[in-house]
């Protein structure tokens, strides 16, 4: 009777290491899968621009052609910096934005909408999306000056990128007539100024 009942508890011991030992090749045959999954999601991020430090720059004109400044794009590893070094525009806030089309004659109209290779929605409250032209609003002081530096990631100045400032087209700095909503609606009313990248 005792040889029976320890073969019984050899038996259960026998069959709980199976399962033990089951349960171990399920979990590592998931971590497995999981690290080539991981590492195959790590092979496909973003690689840095390969121009760091190239610029570019639009000298930035008012609708009677009056200078106004100028604006300086400078290349960065994951983005693009934006420096505006204006004078002339009156006080407040005023929306800036990379526009779709370089030119800015005849008329400011001719840089079209914001640069938006993405094509998805505008204003950094949409819940649909952000123009990769979008950028936040300039203050201008009393005086009439403004020098503001933005960072933005979503364009570049290499070319044949998507998101390259310079496809087919080119691209254009406008400094708007009023803030920008951040919101579906820019809401920045007329263009005070324009500048083809170059």
């Amino acid at each position: 009777m005792l040889m029976m009942g320890s073969a019984v508890v050899w038996s259960a011991v026998d069959e709980r290491r199976r399962a033990v030992s089951t349960r171990h090749r399920v979990q590592s045959a998931f971590a497995i899968l999981l690290l080539a999954v991981l590492a195959g999601c790590s092979s496909s991020e973003p690689e840095p621009a390969g121009n760091i430090g190239a610029t570019a720059s639009a000298a930035i004109a008012g609708p009677d052609g009056e200078a106004l400044g100028t604006v300086t794009l400078t290349q960065g590893a994951w983005g693009v910096l934006v420096e505006a070094d204006l004078t002339g525009l009156t006080p407040g806030a005023h929306g800036f934005h990379i526009h779709e089309t370089g030119t800015c004659q005849p008329d400011f109209a001719a840089a079209g909408d914001h640069f938006n290779p993405g094509d998805v929605g505008h204003g950094y409250f949409n819940s649909d999306g952000t123009h990769a032209g979008d950028m936040p609003n300039i203050h201008v002081t009393a005086d009439g000056t403004v020098r503001a530096d933005v960072f933005n990631e979503a364009i570049t100045l290499e070319t044949g990128k998507d998101n390259s400032v310079f496809d087919a087209d080119g691209s254009a700095i406008i400094v708007h007539e009023k803030a920008d909503t951040y919101g579906a609606d820019a809401g920045a009313g007329g263009r005070a100024g324009c500048g083809v990248i170059s």
